[in-house]
């Protein structure tokens, strides 16, 4: 072969010698570049989840249902899970005064309730539904004074509240009203 042939051969091998190398090379950045985009889309997206699982747990309420009962002579608080089968705590106005005759008043009512939010908030609750209860029947429909600070003190103890109902019985047709045919002599 002649001496130019030789020297043009080495300079085409050289040539591809240097073009194959480039092009992996740029394949390598290509791909790096890939990888760490891909990098930075999974652990965007770890973070992402993490923070929404965090959220979750942060935001997880456990309900239960504030059952109140509320008189002329009383007012009583009874705090249950969701079923209403189990009891987390029962409170009532007159464990919290000395006379018979405040048993009914907001402020026993409002104590009864604290006391009840103590309990309640122990056991790991952190919403309630309220269902307010008067005599109802062949008695009065209409809720005690107790009824709105129990309420109050309730949604002031920390508590999210959902709904609140009123479920006093009241009667399609009622049994006979004590008291005789001329009513109740004084």
């Amino acid at each position: 072969m002649p001496e130019t042939e030789v020297v043009t051969e080495e300079a085409a091998t050289e040539t591809s010698e240097k073009a194959a190398t480039e092009t992996v090379e740029v394949a390598a950045t290509e791909t790096s570049e890939k990888a760490a985009t891909e990098t930075v889309e999974v652990a965007a997206t770890e973070t992402s989840e993490k923070a929404a699982t965090v959220t979750k747990k942060e935001t997880k309420e456990k309900w239960g249902i504030a059952h109140i009962y509320s008189s002329y002579n009383n007012t009583i608080i009874h705090i249950t899970d969701l079923t209403g089968a189990e009891t987390v705590t029962l409170s009532s106005g007159g464990q919290h005064v000395t006379a018979d005759r405040y048993e009914s008043s907001p402020f026993a009512a409002m104590k009864a309730s604290n006391a009840a939010v103590g309990a309640a908030k122990t056991k790991g609750f952190t919403a309630l539904h309220i269902k307010v209860r008067a005599v109802g029947g062949v008695g009065s429909r209409v809720p005690g004074p107790g009824a709105q600070a129990a309420i109050r003190a309730l949604a002031r103890g920390g508590f999210k509240i959902g709904r609140i109902d009123d479920v006093t019985p009241i009667p399609h047709d009622t049994t006979r009203k004590k008291g005789g045919k001329r009513g109740r002599r004084v």
